[in-house]
């Protein structure tokens, strides 16, 4: 193996290097919060150094490819990363570092994100496998991060049992893959893969264990006491880096290693995908704590996110990533400003919001614009990526599923309203006070509403997006 093919794996061997420059920071450098601004700046450095070009390849015999459309993803998963780290920042000097954890956080959080990476290069089960449990289980420790707090050890549990299901289940699917097969490579699953009772259980049971780290129904009962229990942080980590990074795993193995059983998962994804709108978009019509809100907004969102899958097409494919990459900066900027109050007044409920425009009107507005592009309103992102999502199932003849998502587009914007109403026309007996958020709060707040605007309006990221689909999927 010669260095320029070793290097294909840049961002891994990269972000491997930050992970083992915090450990030896950890060791040598006696001011903890030093350690945490060396953190965010070694991670801002590896993703400039994602930004460049990088060769088509694979390695180890096809188990990692590396291309275009992956090396995208990477990068938009990076930008992702570093604001939930500026947003973060408080919290993290504030109370981690005092209670001397702060390290293991960003070493548990970027070890989390290499996973994903090898999750997203992997050119065969076993790769995915192994990005999936290295993925999971220091999520796990993040989830059950704050340890004085019961909520949080509650949920860490939770968590690892529902994480343990889901691996068993699809683990036991990929053996009944190799049993039909002979082979876990996705280019010989491909063209072997035939429409038996065996590969079709196969492909459920897997199909399964994907589903729930999408958070797709019926593999959904862990999502909302998962994120009230979980540092808000690491919460807004799951559902945005995390999820996005499964979705775009089961788009890859949906239209490329079982498009042979696509007859089958159509249908299965059709059922999922009403189900997933409808619950998400129901049970967040009850919801008080806005973690939980955001958690089945999340759920809600999955299920538009099929709609894309559903057409089996390369427009499919292009407007799931280009959703995907509107998602993360729509919710991010959310959980920023939940993030936000909650750190500086403790307080999660929607009637704690009630008059927040008249204390904090830049929080109120920015909170309003991510509202607005998970609802789908224009000239917001969120309007142009369902948008496309509801044209890529439209374009297949799926006219009754649009029909559904629009239903539940309606649901979600009620809901959605309601904070809205909250902060800009109630009036609150103790409403939040005033406060000044930090440097490195405002610069993850403004790159997320920014991402917002520019995804949206800048047409060419969406054309850039359907070039390198086409030239991967074609």
């Amino acid at each position: 193996m010669t260095i320029e093919n070793f290097l294909l794996m840049r961002n891994e061997i990269s972000l491997l290097a930050v992970i083992l420059l915090i450990l030896i920071g950890e060791i040598f450098v006696s001011n903890k919060k030093t350690v945490i601004n060396i953190a965010i700046i070694l991670f801002i450095v590896h993703t400039i150094i994602g930004f460049l070009p990088l060769e088509i390849g694979k390695l180890f015999g096809g188990s990692f490819r590396t291309n275009e459309l992956v090396h995208f993803f990477k990068s938009v998963l990076n930008v992702g990363v570093i604001i939930v780290l500026l947003q973060a920042n408080d919290w993290i000097k504030e109370k981690l570092s005092i209670e001397n954890k702060s390290s293991e956080f960003y070493i548990l959080l970027f070890a989390t994100l290499l996973g994903m990476y090898y999750m997203i290069s992997a050119g065969d089960f076993l790769m995915l496998f192994i990005g999936i449990e290295l993925a999971t289980i220091p999520t796990a420790a993040l989830v059950a991060y704050e340890t004085s707090k019961k909520k949080s050890a509650e949920a860490g549990i939770k968590f690892i049992l529902s994480a343990a299901l889901a691996t068993g289940v699809s683990l036991f699917g990929i053996s009944m893959l190799y049993a039909s097969t002979g082979s876990i490579y996705f280019t010989e699953v491909s063209t072997l893969l035939t429409n038996t009772p065996l590969a079709v259980l196969g492909f459920v049971f897997f199909f399964a264990g994907i589903a729930f780290k999408v958070s797709l129904v019926p593999f959904h009962f862990w999502t909302a006491d998962t994120y009230e229990g979980a540092p808000i942080s690491v919460a807004s980590y799951l559902s945005v880096i995390s999820k996005a990074s499964a979705v775009f795993v089961m788009v890859m193995v949906l239209f490329t290693v079982f498009q042979s059983l696509s007859a089958i998962w159509v249908n299965m994804i059709y059922g999922i995908a009403i189900a997933t709108m409808f619950i998400g978009n129901l049970f967040a019509l009850r919801q008080q704590n806005m973690k939980r809100f955001l958690a089945y907004s999340s759920i809600a969102q999955a299920g538009f996110i099929l709609l894309g899958m559903i057409a089996n097409t390369d427009l499919g494919i292009t407007t799931v990533v280009y959703f995907a990459a509107i998602y993360i900066f729509s919710n991010l900027a959310a959980f920023g400003v939940v993030q936000s109050i909650s750190h500086k007044t403790g307080k999660e409920n929607i009637d704690d919001y009630n008059g927040l425009y008249r204390t904090n009107p830049k929080m109120s507005l920015v909170m309003l614009m991510a509202l607005f592009s998970l609802a789908g309103i224009p000239p917001v992102a969120g309007f142009f990526g369902k948008f496309f999502l509801f044209t890529a199932a439209a374009s297949k003849g799926y006219y009754l599923l649009v029909f559904i998502a629009v239903i539940n587009v309606t649901i979600s914007l009620y809901y959605y309203l309601l904070v809205v109403q909250a902060m800009f026309l109630r009036k609150g007996e103790n409403p939040i006070p005033f406060y000044k958020n930090s440097i490195a709060a405002k610069a993850g707040l403004v790159i997320a509403v920014l991402g917002i605007f520019v995804i949206g309006l800048y047409s060419p990221i969406y054309e850039y997006i359907a070039d390198i689909s086409n030239f991967v999927f074609k």
